[in-house]
């Protein structure tokens, strides 16, 4: 019932529109139009999140899946006597994860030019102690590609402070079944939840209880999408990435079911009703907790909400820097999550 092969497919399309936090319109958008093909009601929120609902058979309680689109970026802080820019970092990653990344360069009247993130102190054959260089906002700088030999050059382009930088995702999809790319976290899971409408509108499936789809664009800052939650809503699961890593249990190949996060431990009987469902449905699955991680879910619990929240997703390697994942990893999480749907409330 699961195509991962469409799964795929809208994953290499969400990676490949820059979206990263306050600059995620045209991958909102994108969602949307998918919506509008499946017939499926939804809303845009002030702030720019989309929430659509599928209705069920009980309305009177509601279930709440959520995936984010924003992803990781910078913003331009400066433009050095050079011509090159100095960065603001968006979302939490670190200087090295992004050093030789291309990158696009976002202007307020909608230009848009390419550069490469570097060390300004790159040249080996200049700078000694290159490799001992801090990797942080002084150094790192973007070299755009445009003959620019100083401040004025620069901004006759029409770049300036607060325009938008994006890394490019560099995707790829190999033959052992791999995907790698920078921004699976969280476009992998907004692809997952993608396929699930698709499958329930093509097998006509009838929910127990009205199903919503939050697609958040704040999570990398910490925002979430709350703000717009049906007073209905009885179970949020956050839909993101298991992080991988020494002392975690979480690989590519399984779906992550996460028991504790920075912000405490998730819902139990929710938990417990998620791995139970794996084990009945022969769903390969990990258990885990994820000491520096924060989710939309989570999120929720802090505005007030008075929600059974949980979180589960893809085993994402190398988190925040250039992931990677496996389709196994994507039809176990789709695959939960097609049997949560229909299943009792806990």
């Amino acid at each position: 019932m699961i195509q991962v092969n469409e799964i795929v497919r809208y994953i290499e399309e969400l990676v490949r529109i820059p979206s990263p936090s306050g600059y995620t319109k045209e991958a909102i958008d994108y969602v949307a139009r998918f919506f509008e093909e499946q017939e499926i009601p939804f809303e845009i929120s002030k702030k720019g999140g989309l929430l659509a609902t599928i209705q069920g058979a009980d309305d009177s309680k509601h279930r709440l899946l959520t995936a984010h689109v924003d992803t990781l970026g910078a913003m331009v802080k400066d433009i050095k006597p050079s011509g090159r820019l100095s960065l603001s970092m968006i979302g939490g990653f670190r200087w090295n994860a992004v050093e030789g990344e291309y990158c696009r360069i976002h202007t307020m009247d909608g230009q848009v030019y390419t550069g490469t993130i570097l060390v300004h102190e790159t040249s080996v054959h200049v700078y000694k102690n290159a490799g001992d260089v801090a990797r942080d906002e002084v150094h790192i700088e973007v070299r755009i590609d445009e003959p620019v030999k100083s401040r004025e050059d620069t901004e006759k382009l029409g770049i300036a402070p607060g325009d938008f930088i994006s890394f490019e995702p560099r995707v790829e999809v190999t033959n052992s079944g791999f995907i790698k790319s920078r921004h699976l976290d969280d476009k992998a899971s907004v692809g997952i939840l993608m396929h699930l409408v698709s499958v329930i509108k093509e097998q006509q499936i009838q929910l127990p209880y009205t199903l919503h789809l939050l697609i958040s664009n704040n999570e990398e800052i910490g925002y979430g999408g709350n703000s717009n939650i049906p007073s209905e809503t009885v179970e949020y699961i956050a839909v993101d990435m298991g992080a991988i890593g020494d002392g975690q249990a979480t690989d590519e190949y399984t779906v992550s079911i996460c028991a504790k996060d920075s912000s405490g431990p998730y819902h139990f009987e929710l938990r417990k009703h998620l791995v139970t469902l794996a084990k009945k449905h022969q769903i390969e699955y990990k258990v885990d907790i994820y000491p520096f991680y924060g989710s939309d879910a989570s999120a929720a619990l802090r505005a007030g909400y008075d929600v059974k929240h949980g979180l589960i997703g893809a085993g994402i390697d190398a988190s925040h820097a250039f992931e990677r994942t496996h389709v196994d990893s994507l039809r176990h999480t789709a695959e939960l999550l097609l049997r949560y749907v229909q299943s009792p409330l806990v």
